[in-house]
């Protein structure tokens, strides 16, 4: 018989995806937050600044840029933040931009992060500043898009780093602008982390913000487990080869991967604790055989495996591993699975999310609210894993239902209204964490 096989596990830098999906409202929290006289200051500076942000927003739409290949919007952002008397540091983890702006006195260190990359996809959108753009993709010519808004994560962030730069002299501590690449893929945070971007000074904290769909001007976030992992499923699974009508002299690997797919389904649904956190084992392609009357040697199975929990993400891999070895043995076939480690879940801190939260309830009031899992894919979970994260995501939908279309739609489009509250947002939550001790879980 043949022996259970260990899946292979290696570390993949890829994949994110589509913001989706709001609302639970948002239970009243009580404000812990810096002096009122600092939120007027940013509120006013925004509004002033707003007018240069959309311009950045439309120009860096107008000009997108693959992963790893963001060289004029880093050179963007750098000059930005060089004219503000910030620290910058260039090519970090490839093309990434890291900005440290020292306050007035001492006290902690907290980052902010925009991600800067576009995505293989040509633009549908009719707006002046459409993008026009055209590179090399896996060996053939494409159209490039922000066709998942980060165009916008960028122009906010330039624009709190304009904000908290003016309020240097009040500022009890430091900040870090983290301007990463390629988060759709290879992925860039852990270039960026191995490079130094989280050193010298190490962030207390790191905050994050990601565009989607939703009604403009609202902000979603949850504590814990906010995106899920996204691990890559390669299943090969071994028969005998033998002639259509002769079944019985060979052992057939297509009923064998059928019996699989249908197996790994009983995982999630009949296996873990759903209670805990959601899971998915998705097979999205299946490749065996070439003619209606031989049963081929071998099928492969691809898919991607989710989950919203750090332990039911290990879970699910040993189980989807058992599940088709033993289906096969069963068969007299063998399976050999290989599970690629992808993007980990993007973990809120809990006590980090309480502590910040009315931040963003200061900025929208009834508009923020408790958002469901979201099954899609972030790097900035990798920062997270490092120090205390918080992401959350700012609603960029058009009133207009027509011109509603979900992340990484070539008709993708992100109304600006929404540029100012995510820049409010991203300056407060630095002035409020600075400014702001954090309470041990007595109170």
């Amino acid at each position: 018989m043949p022996r259970p096989s260990t899946p292979r596990i290696r570390r993949l830098l890829s994949f994110t995806g589509v913001l989706v999906g709001v609302v639970h409202l948002l239970p009243a929290v009580s404000a812990a937050q810096a002096p009122a006289s600092l939120h007027r200051a940013i509120d006013e500076a925004a509004a002033a600044v707003n007018d240069q942000v959309v311009a950045w927003r439309r120009d860096i739409h107008e000009h997108p840029e693959l992963g790893m290949q963001e060289f004029r919007t880093a050179a963007l952002v750098a000059e930005h933040l060089e004219s503000l008397g910030i620290d910058v540091q260039t090519g970090v983890g490839g093309t990434g931009v890291v900005g440290v702006l020292e306050g007035g006195r001492p006290g902690p260190v907290v980052a902010l992060r925009a991600d800067m990359d576009a995505l293989p996809v040509t633009e549908l959108v009719d707006v002046p500043f459409a993008s026009k753009a055209r590179a090399m993709w896996q060996g053939r010519e494409v159209g490039v898009m922000h066709a998942c808004g980060h165009d916008n994560h960028v122009a906010i962030l330039m624009g709190a780093a304009t904000i908290l730069a003016g309020l240097r002299d009040e500022l009890p501590g430091t900040v870090k602008f983290l301007f990463q690449p390629a988060e759709e893929g290879p992925g860039g945070a852990l270039p960026m982390i191995a490079d130094g971007a989280l050193e010298n000074p190490r962030p207390d904290a790191i905050f994050a913000l990601h565009v989607f769909p939703g009604p403009v001007g609202t902000i979603t976030y949850r504590s814990g487990g906010m995106l899920a992992s996204s691990d890559a499923l390669r299943i090969v699974v071994r028969g005998a080869q033998t002639h259509g009508a002769l079944p019985w002299r060979g052992v057939d690997p297509i009923t064998t991967a059928a019996q699989i797919i249908t197996g790994l389904q009983t995982i999630v649904s009949r296996q873990v604790d759903l209670t805990e956190a959601p899971a998915i084992v998705t097979i999205g392609q299946i490749e065996g055989g070439n003619r209606g009357n031989i049963i081929p040697d071998s099928v492969v199975m691809v898919g991607t495996i989710r989950s919203l929990n750090p332990d039911t993400r290990a879970q699910v891999h040993q189980r989807v591993e058992r599940m088709a070895v033993r289906i096969a043995e069963a068969n007299g076939a063998t399976a050999e699975v290989e599970i690629d480690l992808g993007y980990p879940v993007t973990v809120n801190d809990a006590a980090l999310t309480q502590r910040m939260a009315p931040s963003l309830e200061r900025i929208v009031g009834p508009g923020l609210a408790i958002a469901p899992p979201i099954t899609t894919a972030e790097d900035f979970s990798y920062f997270a894993e490092e120090v205390p994260g918080f992401y959350f995501s700012l609603g960029v939908g058009a009133e207009d239902l027509r011109l509603v279309h979900p992340n990484h739609s070539p008709r993708f489009f992100a109304d600006e209204r929404a540029l100012p509250i995510g820049v409010r947002a991203m300056a407060s939550l630095v002035v409020d964490f600075l400014s702001t001790p954090a309470t041990s879980p007595e109170g």
